[in-house]
């Protein structure tokens, strides 16, 4: 892509490519480690998820047989780094319920339906809300789906490029609609508005003077 394209969306996408180069994302040697991985990152950083699925692969359990038939408590003492393991415990069993009572236990089989019934199909799942279901359809089962986050909302918002109180289904909408339906795409851009997010665009004392989107409005 090019710099000059007058596509805004698309130029905040190069600035942060150019900065940041690929990000490779998302972290997990299987789909079904990304799955998982997506339900233990609710409310939490990466950091403690790579600890919680250390002890499952350690333990010789990050397998969709073996979580399902473990009793919850006991999943919930595995992912314990995770943080409010006992709520995940229930989420990632409700979910792989789901996949056993939708897909006959088979994850090829949900990310082999269509978006729109594999992702109404998520997010009848008690504790899985449009993130987590969006990541599952992105990074797992490659869908064209765009991932909003409270980071994606904050950097757009800051830079006047949607209103602060723009909605989820809103902002994917507009992610969407300004982007070619490319799966790598998705996953890189978000990637890289976690990095400019963490790094420049803070919750509290942003750093805006070296942030590679200054003044990416007026350019």
């Amino acid at each position: 892509m090019q710099q000059e394209n007058n596509n805004l969306f698309l130029r905040v996408y190069d600035r942060l490519l150019a900065h940041y180069g690929p990000q490779e994302w998302w972290p997990g040697e299987t789909d079904f480690e990304v799955m998982v991985g997506a339900v233990l990152t609710q409310n939490t950083n990466w950091i403690n998820v790579e600890k919680a699925i250390a002890n499952l692969k350690n333990g010789g359990q990050l397998s969709f047989s073996s979580l399902h038939r473990m009793d919850t408590d006991v999943l919930a003492e595995y992912i314990r780094p995770a943080g409010y393991y006992n709520i995940k415990a229930r989420r990632l069993k409700n979910l792989l319920q789901m996949v056993v009572d939708e897909y006959e236990g088979e994850l090829a089989f949900l990310f082999a339906d269509s978006l729109d019934d594999s992702r109404k199909n998520l997010l009848q799942v008690k504790g899985v809300g449009p993130e987590t279901a969006d990541a599952i359809l992105l990074y797992a089962a490659r869908k064209p789906i765009f991932v909003v986050d409270t980071y994606t909302h904050r950097v757009f918002s800051r830079h006047g490029l949607v209103e602060e109180d723009t909605d989820y289904y809103s902002l994917q909408q507009e992610f969407l609609d300004s982007l070619p339906e490319e799966v790598s795409l998705f996953n890189e851009y978000h990637a890289l508005i976690v990095a400019v997010a963490k790094e420049f665009c803070k919750k509290k004392k942003p750093r805006c003077n070296n942030c590679p989107l200054q003044r990416v409005e007026e350019s």
